[in-house]
């Protein structure tokens, strides 16, 4: 897995794993933050959400045409600038009227800016570290561990928002309950019902800071909970200073790789790394062959992204958030995760090890990890609480330790000669998918409706078990493994020479539209029955499976 690869690949990872760590500990509270801090709707909540989303994916289009003019390198530095500026101004503290959420949106312009510049070109720099003929066969592998990367810092962001909320939150004298931002901002502009009224009185009157005084309770919980909020935010900024360290320092072992087609013809073809030269019907093969990739790749993205919506959502109103027991503690614990990690990837170098000293060692390690985990699970509180974002952490999670599993499943396969192909992968993965949402019709069976659980609440005996989510997150990851880092690796296989940053731009712009698309969802989010809108998305996933294995052949065609 780890094996011949180039050095650039992991100063290349480890910055974007910084910035993926800032991005998503943003991410895990925003929707949150929305409702909390504005008192949204669950409608408004989603479009912004899906808005900025889908800027955060369209904006590589421009990054990536901007690079193929003045470089890969020069667009990634520049994206980290922005993206700074703007989880700054996301992190000040602004008032709750038009000047805040005007500022707020300036702050999201700058992110998803940004990230346009940086994310799509740092992709290409990788790929062009794998047009070199000794690493071309690697490239798959590759993007893997890139891909394993990312979610290494997404793993630790819903903890790294948690514990900040908590720790904000308990300096003034207060828990999260997640029902009380919704119905504070209900009592405050009247539309609150009387009998969530009673409810939310029985759960003011438990908070610490409760003074007697519903309306100046219902201000003080709001403001200290966005406090927290923008707190969570300011750590984005934290992690891109330790993403430029990590870029400029790694630079010598990638800057060979950063160079476009132009710099490549200015250069006198003097590069290790060589540009392909295709004729105008090769071009337009490769470049229909990805349009037709990406458009079903949409459609994975409206499904997958519904995490940070209304998977969240579900997990804040319709799942058991407190007095949790048994092993199902276990993987609330970022440390055990951790754990069970360094030990999977034990047991690989146990098998994969040449040596017997480094077997030796790749034992030791494997047995420490798994039996620290062990006593660490024993030390836990026999009952705990968690907050909705925190199942945000799962995906991740599940990525980084099944990503040396599907890498051995695929070898395996490779060696006999029967490893399916990039777009028979992304059409796997679409199946996956739908199932993943399968486990949520299930789980949402006589649940009641969002509009009328506003109304009356739900009963604790109503709420859905921790591992409904959870193994939702698991089958999404699965269909996530087969299908987003072998996608990024066939864009940069395919993509014509002249036109890669665009390429892998569009790549992203595809994922935008699929961010987007996500707030049908969300706008559908109050009058339906939840079993009713993750079928919407079994069927979604469905459909495309069945465009792309009938594209099949064309798309193997050129992918050879």
């Amino acid at each position: 897995m780890f094996k011949g690869q180039p050095k650039g690949l992991y100063f290349l990872a480890l910055a974007n794993t910084g910035e993926r760590f800032g991005y998503y500990t943003m991410l895990a509270i925003f929707a949150l933050f929305l409702q909390a801090k504005f008192g949204f709707s669950s409608v408004m909540t989603s479009q912004i959400y899906a808005g900025f989303m889908a800027c955060v994916y369209f904006l590589p289009i421009i990054g990536g045409m901007l690079a193929d003019r003045r470089g890969y390198g020069k667009m990634v530095t520049w994206g980290i600038v922005v993206m700074f500026l703007g989880y700054l101004a996301l992190a000040l503290p602004a008032p709750q009227n038009g000047v805040g959420i005007a500022a707020m949106v300036g702050a999201l312009f700058l992110i998803a800016l940004g990230t346009g510049l940086f994310k799509g070109n740092l992709q290409v720099l990788v790929g062009n570290l794998y047009d070199a003929p000794e690493y071309a066969e690697r490239r798959d592998a590759a993007f893997s561990i890139f891909y394993m990367a990312i979610n290494i810092g997404s793993m630790f962001a819903p903890t790294a928002a948690t514990k900040i909320t908590e720790y904000f939150m308990s300096k003034a004298n207060l828990t999260y309950v997640s029902q009380i931002p919704q119905w504070a901002n209900q009592f405050l502009d009247g539309s609150i019902k009387p009998e969530a009224l009673a409810q939310y009185k029985e759960l003011a009157q438990a908070q610490g800071a409760w003074n007697g005084d519903l309306a100046q309770f219902s201000q003080y919980y709001i403001d200290n909970l966005s406090g927290a909020y923008h707190w969570g935010f300011a750590v984005a900024c934290i992690s891109l200073i330790f993403s430029i360290f990590v870029y400029i320092i790694g630079r010598p072992y990638f800057k060979h790789a950063d160079v476009n087609s132009k710099q490549q013809a200015t250069a006198g073809n003097t590069s290790s790394v060589k540009v392909e030269e295709l004729s105008p019907t090769e071009t337009r093969q490769r470049i229909t062959a990805l349009c037709l990739v990406f458009a079903v790749v949409i459609f994975f993205w409206m499904a997958f992204q519904q995490s940070g919506l209304t998977l969240t959502f579900f997990a804040r109103d319709y799942t058991q958030l407190s007095g949790l027991t048994g092993f199902t503690r276990f993987g609330f614990s970022i440390l055990n995760l951790v754990l069970v990690v360094i030990g999977v990837y034990g047991l690989f170098a146990i098998f994969q090890s040449a040596k017997t000293s480094s077997r030796c060692l790749a034992t030791i390690v494997t047995l420490v990890s798994f039996f620290g985990a062990y006593y660490l699970y024993n030390g836990m509180e026999p009952s705990i609480d968690v907050l909705p974002q925190t199942f945000q952490q799962f995906n991740p999670f599940f990525v980084v330790a099944l990503t040396p599993v599907s890498l051995a499943v695929f070898g395996a396969l490779a060696r006999k000669g029967k490893e399916p192909s990039a777009p028979r992968k992304i059409g796997i993965g679409m199946i996956i998918a739908a199932l993943g949402y399968l486990v949520m019709v299930f789980a949402s069976i006589g649940m009641p409706t969002p509009n009328q659980l506003a109304e009356t609440g739900i009963a604790a005996d109503q709420l859905a078990s921790p591992e409904w989510l959870i193994s939702t997150y698991l089958v999404l990851t699965l269909a996530e493994l087969f299908l987003s880092p072998m996608g990024i690796s066939f864009v940069s296989k395919v993509a014509p020479p002249k036109y890669k940053g665009m390429m892998m731009g569009l790549w992203f712009a595809a994922t935008a539209i699929g961010n987007y698309l996500m707030s049908i969802i969300g706008s559908l989010w109050g009058p339906l029955p939840l079993w009713v809108l993750w079928s919407i998305l079994i069927a979604v996933c469905s459909l495309a499976a069945i465009f792309i294995f009938s594209m099949m052949k064309r798309l193997e065609a050129v992918a050879k």
